[in-house]
């Protein structure tokens, strides 16, 4: 289970009709706002997928201006990266080899330039 908490920001004209449309959307749960347009809501999922399908619903509420995950939690996940680090060494084997150009190897640490965040999700899901 992942549990992943999302600030939401709006507009102070219209934030009350932004969190009563998070009380309602049943996709998060709300927990407090300010007078700005901050708003704090959690969501759950089973993997990454069903999280970022939960977010695209509180993007796409009217007067949303952005909803960002702030803090994620992913309890079969945290047990399988222990086991993973606590069973390998600290530096990865590609990038103690020589023999390897720095070019080829590929970063996925920003979200930012995924084409296809669905099939990213996918493989964070299956472990890859």
């Amino acid at each position: 289970m992942n549990i992943s908490s999302i600030v939401v920001q709006t507009r102070p004209e219209h934030l009350e009709q932004v969190v009563q449309d998070l009380q309602n959307c049943d996709v998060c749960d709300y927990h407090l706002h300010d007078e700005k347009g901050r708003v704090i809501v959690t969501i759950e999922g089973e993997g990454v997928k069903e999280e970022l399908e939960k977010l695209r619903v509180i993007e796409e509420i009217d007067n949303v201006m952005a909803a960002d995950m702030q803090m994620a939690y992913s309890e079969d996940e945290l047990n399988s990266n222990m086991e993973v680090m606590n069973n390998n060494d600290a530096v990865p084997e590609i990038l103690a080899r020589e023999d390897v150009d720095p070019t080829t190897i590929v970063y996925n640490g920003d979200l930012k330039k995924k084409q296809n965040l669905g099939e990213f999700a996918d493989q964070l899901d299956k472990g890859q």
